[in-house]
């Protein structure tokens, strides 16, 4: 059985947080391209190549929940890292990515 990481969030939690319009960040780390192939609705841009010059987009929300994800899970679990050492204090990272969210949420969703 897989040990919960503490940095991750799983899928249902954040599909269950959008579904009651909670007030968190949902921030997507991948590339410009990937996001415009495919992304959840509510999510903020904000690529893990450009986060230390485009932080400052996220003014303001230092103790705002931020949840991010990526394809599969692993860049954004290093943004989730940099953020926490970055002065963020409640950031964590989508288990599975939206590759997961398309094969367990929407299944309409395109997968690369």
């Amino acid at each position: 059985m897989q040990t919960e990481n503490p940095l991750e969030v799983d899928l249902q939690t954040v599909k269950q947080k959008l579904d009651q319009n909670e007030d968190f960040v949902l921030l997507d780390c991948r590339e410009q391209d990937e996001f415009d192939l495919v992304h959840i609705h509510q999510a903020q841009l904000l690529p893990m190549s450009l986060i230390e010059q485009k932080v400052s987009e996220l003014d303001g929300q230092q103790d705002k929940e931020i949840i991010v994800y990526c394809h599969h899970g692993s860049r954004s679990l290093m943004v989730t890292k940099w953020l926490l050492g970055n002065g963020f204090n409640q950031v964590k990272s989508m288990a599975g990515g939206i590759d997961l969210w398309a094969e367990q949420i929407d299944s309409e969703m395109t997968r690369y």
